[in-house]
């Protein structure tokens, strides 16, 4: 059977069917993540804020998360469209809420791309002792550039090889990890840490240990360490067992990575202690730089080579999300008809993947150009833009479902009740996180752009700008604006063939 005849009822022919299976898309569901790089990122704020209750915060960080996983799957059983977010909640909620939402999903991937890759380099580059390098901006950024461009084009060349990839890495990644997670626990019991260590104890995963002020600020770095698990759903026309299987795989991805995020998380709050971790917050990423030499010594470059490939393969599995969803909005005729081009030879979104790395690497390279604190504070505008389109995500699963949530206690609770918790969830951090951005003290760099925060200001403005895009694209091809909500088919709730 041909990728034309595998393609859904009623959509053009497009992307290759059946390219990946299951193992495939779960695996690049959490390379999308970035576990390493994640801990790496938050886990000096996180003990900064919570202390010992670290892994407590953590785990009450996945609890929104799986329950917008549960959306995304019961939205993917009855529509597998790439579009994910942007597909689903125009069918529930109508043209203008899914263009914005699409339209998130697609900033996402602009913001954070750059960054991934220039973690990447830089933690490669410590790992073979070219410090020098790392404090070269020209030679980092030339090689971050390079990254992209080298991700991008195995993107492109099939979703098979990308896979193949990400394979490799993820079990390099999960490898080290373990490693460290390994030594630091044996130190820690026969008391040769280098800090001031304490034991683990199960009391540490009360997330309410630390008050309610260290749980909100946990919960909202939360939703950067878990995001990036949907990347499996956005493969959905790419992967065998369409209907379920990305689904399943992006359930999957949440659970391993609490299991992964709480496992590191009692080995770093034992090893080094709350003191030092809390004193060194400021310092994010190479925070585990240093604990890496001091717990793995001569070994060190095994955790510095964890993180570069986390953020490696999250440089790659970053565009497949935005370029899909650019690809789904196309062809729904939501932008122009060239970004729904797809290569002939690879099957894949070849336009769309590339535009967005373009954009990527300007972005990455004109915030760099105002400062690094910039480039830090264009990432944490991430947890509006990733807060918004989940929580749309949840509320679209229920308004979807409407007519079938009485049906019984799983559709009330699975579909209807969980999802619209989480939402709500995210939403407060959403609120909350806009208050907190509002005070310029609360960004990196401690500036102020027109009286606000700079994050606020980088999300805000890239909100409008997307507004400014929709109404122009509004009036040039209304077409895509005739379509009205509709409900989910009750043929396919049940699961019997249409």
């Amino acid at each position: 059977m041909t990728a034309e005849d595998a393609a859904p009822e009623g959509r053009p022919p497009g992307l290759k069917a059946n390219a990946i299976g299951f193992v495939d898309a779960l695996v690049i569901g959490l390379n999308s993540t970035s576990p390493a790089y994640s801990l790496a990122a938050v886990i000096g704020p996180i003990v900064a804020l919570a202390g010992i209750y670290a892994p407590g915060v953590m785990f009450a960080s996945f609890v929104p998360m799986l329950l917008i996983a549960s959306a995304f799957y019961y939205l993917n059983k009855v529509d597998q469209d790439c579009g994910t977010t942007f597909s689903w909640v125009t069918r529930a909620m109508g043209p203008w809420a899914g263009w914005l939402g699409g339209w998130a999903i697609a900033m996402t991937g602009v913001l954070v791309v750059g960054s991934l890759a220039d973690v990447a380099v830089s933690f490669a580059l410590l790992s073979v002792g070219l410090d020098s390098w790392v404090d070269n901006a020209f030679v980092r950024q030339s090689l971050t550039v390079l990254l992209i461009l080298v991700m991008t084009a195995v993107c492109v060349i099939g979703t098979e090889l990308s896979a193949k990839v990400q394979n490799v890495l993820i079990l390099a990644q999960v490898a080290f990890l373990l490693i460290f997670v390994g030594v630091a626990l044996y130190k820690v019991y026969a008391g040769t840490s280098a800090y001031d260590s304490v034991e683990p104890a199960l009391g540490w995963l009360n997330p309410f240990g630390a008050g309610g002020a260290a749980l909100t600020g946990g919960l909202l770095l939360g939703v950067f360490i878990y995001w990036g698990w949907e990347s499996a759903v956005n493969l959905t026309e790419e992967v065998k067992d369409s209907a379920t299987a990305p689904g399943k795989a992006g359930l999957w991805s949440t659970v391993i990575l609490l299991v992964t995020y709480v496992s590191v998380g009692f080995a770093v709050v034992a090893y080094a202690g709350p003191t030092f971790l809390a004193e060194n917050a400021g310092e994010e990423e190479f925070i585990f730089a240093q604990l890496a030499t001091d717990v793995l010594g001569g070994w060190d470059w095994v955790l510095l080579l964890a993180v570069s490939t986390s953020a490696i393969a999250s440089t790659q599995t970053t565009i497949i999300p935005a370029s899909r969803t650019a690809l789904s909005m196309a062809r729904r005729r939501a932008l122009p008809a060239h970004y729904g081009h797809i290569s002939p030879r690879f099957r894949t979104p070849d336009v769309s993947t590339w535009w967005v790395a373009g954009i990527a690497i300007g972005w990455y390279l004109v915030v760099n150009q105002i400062s690094t604190n910039a480039l830090f504070d264009s990432l944490t505008a991430l947890s509006l833009l990733i807060a918004f389109y989940y929580a749309l995500t949840g509320i679209a699963c229920a308004v979807y479902y409407r007519r079938h949530l009485l049906e019984s206690v799983h559709n009330f609770l699975l579909i209807g009740l969980g999802p619209l918790i989480g939402s709500g969830l995210l939403i407060w951090l959403l609120v909350r996180s806009v208050s907190d951005m509002s005070d310029p003290e609360n960004s990196y760099s401690g500036t102020s752009w027109f009286g606000l925060g700079p994050p606020l200001v980088i999300g805000i403005g890239i909100a409008l700008t997307g507004v400014i895009v929709m109404i122009v694209w509004r009036l040039r091809s209304p077409a895509f604006w005739e379509e009205r909500p509709s409900v989910a088919d009750p043929d396919m709730v049940h699961g019997k063939e249409r």
